[in-house]
């Protein structure tokens, strides 16, 4: 492994543990297959019609045929994974002390998400906000992946991960203002550590590399991660920065939450072999985690952020989950997937899969799930009241700052809408 450029002290996250090993495999299958690697050949010019493959691709086709899958907490609320001969024991071991306290923390933080969250799509459907993208069966995800942050390290989000903006303190009505078209983003990006929200499509991943390198050469021993979605792991940007991350040995995460769906276009028309493979073809580690299982979200994001933070360099998480609602909420999702792939989804529910957990280990009373509920309300109820007090968007703020010095085409576009505006005035007197 190549060390890293600068001199890195050695340092773990809070409450983590036994420290992960450079390119550790998950072990543990799905039974899945990766597609028909074993029938795709590496160079050889096929010719009358004959097949040819080298040793060399069909080892490789057999070992990518498997699809492995880090689970320790299975959709009807067993712990799984914790004996030492576990295939999982080593991430298993970045949550073998979680306290009860702790468990019982994880849990509000989902559902206080999950209910920010539909307080957003509500106000964008009375016209409160312009748009809005709901995290909607992906609270394990992100709350799992954002825990196991520690204070100086630095996270670069999409446009998605308002539960990992709740773990870095972010104010969740400051998430709303962008959506609502009053400003850019809406927090400092360097109080929280916690970058403004990115809407261009993966150029997250470079600048969360950018500044991973950037914190190597520091000396810091912080790590960075980086959020994007298994449609953004098609663009050109991810790749660039998963290649600039292998070789400057960057101490950055890539997070990519698999929801299943690039708008409306399904993983199968994306990619041939499980996403988190492709982070072999750079030189550095993937691993596939239950996305609907908090722990085991928190144990690998743990175990990876540990290994960036020693100077091992980066490591890809594919966290398979599902999109539970719409793209955004301009999207009509009934028109490309069926509603049984729904229901198959909805009955691993991340939150009811937790708190299955948390009745049968008596970790939790009904005392605690009714405090719970009463706490969403109040959320809820703030969330309104703050959205409906902020000011209306500047109608004509798209003109500005088009052109440093002006121009006549956008002179001409801006008296056009101002009269279009001015014609709802002239109807209202009628």
């Amino acid at each position: 492994m190549t060390e890293s450029t600068a001199a890195r002290k050695p340092r773990r996250s809070a409450g983590s543990k036994a420290a992960g090993t450079t390119g550790t495999k998950a072990a543990g299958t799905t039974g899945s297959k990766a597609g028909t690697d074993a029938k795709r050949t590496t160079g050889t010019k096929r010719t009358t019609g004959t097949k040819r493959t080298t040793s060399t691709t069909r080892t490789a086709a057999k070992k990518g045929s498997e699809t492995e899958l880090v689970q320790l907490l299975t959709p009807e609320g067993e712990r799984v994974g914790t004996a030492a001969n576990s295939a999982y024991a080593e991430y298993a071991s970045y949550v073998a002390d979680i306290t009860p306290d702790e468990l019982r923390g994880l849990y509000r933080d989902m559902v206080l998400t999950r209910r920010f969250d539909a307080e957003a799509t509500a106000l964008q459907r009375q016209g409160e906000l312009g748009l809005w993208a709901s995290l909607l069966g992906q609270e394990a995800a992100q709350i799992g992946s954002g825990r196991a942050t520690r204070e100086d390290d630095y996270v670069f989000p999409t446009y998605r991960e308002h539960g990992v903006a709740w773990c870095r303190g972010v104010d969740p009505t400051n998430l709303l203002g962008m959506f609502r078209g009053v400003n850019n983003g809406g927090w400092d990006p360097n109080s929280n550590n916690f970058h403004l929200y990115t809407i261009v499509i993966g150029s997250q991943a470079l600048h969360a590399t950018g500044y991973a390198m950037g914190v190597a050469k520091d000396g810091a021993d912080s790590g960075v991660i980086a959020y994007f979605g298994d449609g953004a792991s098609s663009q050109g940007d991810v790749s660039e920065a998963f290649n600039f991350a292998a070789v400057y040995n960057a101490p950055v995460v890539f997070f990519c939450q698999n929801n299943q769906w690039a708008i409306s276009e399904s993983n199968e028309k994306q990619t041939r072999v499980p996403l988190y493979q492709r982070a072999q073809g750079f030189g550095f580690p993937g691993v596939r985690v239950d996305g609907n299982d908090v722990l085991a979200s928190l144990a690998v994001t743990r175990w990876a952020l540990d290994r960036a933070r020693r100077g091992e360099g980066p490591a890809l998480i594919e966290a398979y989950t599902y999109r539970m609602g719409a793209h955004t909420t301009s999207d009509d999702p009934s028109r490309y997937r069926h509603d049984d792939e729904r229901a198959a989804w909805e009955a691993k529910d991340p939150i009811l899969r937790l708190r299955r957990f948390l009745e049968s280990a008596n970790h939790a009373d009904e005392g605690f799930f009714a405090e719970l509920e009463a706490e969403s309300e109040t959320l809820g109820k703030r969330v309104r009241e703050v959205v409906r007090a902020m000011p209306d968007p500047d109608r004509f703020a798209i003109f500005e700052n088009v052109y440093a010095d002006g121009h006549a085409l956008v002179d001409e576009e801006r008296a056009q809408f101002a009269a279009y505006q001015a014609s709802f005035a002239d109807a209202e007197g009628v």
